[in-house]
């Protein structure tokens, strides 16, 4: 699978999101492709397992330099979605969590920043802005659950304690009464698509276990649990 890595990585692809806009040459799909070498080049390291490993080392950094260059906006400053466009996604809040980037990062920070501004409302996040990028979906979305958890974690892990305790608090109370979510959370509160969501909940789980780390021995980084799954609309 690796060595088929290294030869695909550089196509266009549908994101996680499975928008109906296009294959796009996605930063996340750039980031979880950089993410697979780097599991496997650790593998390999520690594990003694058998692999080309000059060429996985190459191919991981050509991605890593690509997302910097190209992943990055320098008007919006902060990563965007897609390298054709300056659209923000709340799916690069994993950017820290898989040890891209350190949470303390000034690049991070300003898209951290950003996406305050334009993906959270009332402490909960939108994946994106259709109205900015176009996904050929008709009507309305919520926000979705498995970004305000990312954005719980995103928060801890940049120092921002107090902010992702509020943010988690505040979450909790869109559950139901067995405390479950859905895929989504609608403008008046009531539970959108998938019931209940696995991924909504493994994010919540990550997220509140990093938050309580954080909050015993103090905000920075440690080794990063990958919880992306592909979010279907």
């Amino acid at each position: 699978m690796i060595e088929w890595l290294c030869e695909h990585w550089s196509q266009p692809e549908e994101g996680i999101w499975e928008t109906r806009g296009g294959r796009q040459e996605f930063t996340y799909g750039r980031l979880m492709s950089w993410v697979a070498l780097d599991r496997a080049i650790r593998l390999a390291q520690n594990r003694g397992r058998p692999a080309d490993l000059s060429r996985w080392i190459i191919e991981r950094n050509r991605i890593y330099r690509e997302i910097m260059e190209r992943g990055w906006n320098t008007k919006r400053e902060a990563f965007i979605q897609n390298y054709a466009n300056d659209v923000l996604d709340a799916s690069l809040l994993l950017m820290p969590l898989v040890g891209f980037v350190a949470p303390s990062d000034p690049m991070w920070l300003s898209t951290l920043r950003a996406m305050d501004k334009e993906l959270v409302s009332d402490s909960l996040v939108y994946r994106y802005d259709p109205s900015a990028s176009p996904d050929g979906l008709r009507g309305t979305e919520g926000t979705f659950s498995i970004c305000t958890f990312w954005y719980v974690d995103a928060l801890a892990r940049s120092g921002r304690l107090e902010e992702a305790r509020l943010t988690l608090e505040k979450m909790s109370t869109y559950a139901n009464h067995l405390g479950l979510y859905s895929e989504e959370i609608g403008l008046t509160g009531e539970q959108l698509g998938n019931f209940p969501q696995a991924f909504s909940h493994l994010a919540l789980i990550n997220a509140a276990m990093n938050l309580d780390y954080q909050l015993d021995h103090g905000a920075g980084w440690v080794e990063p649990v990958l919880s992306a799954g592909r979010g279907g609309s």
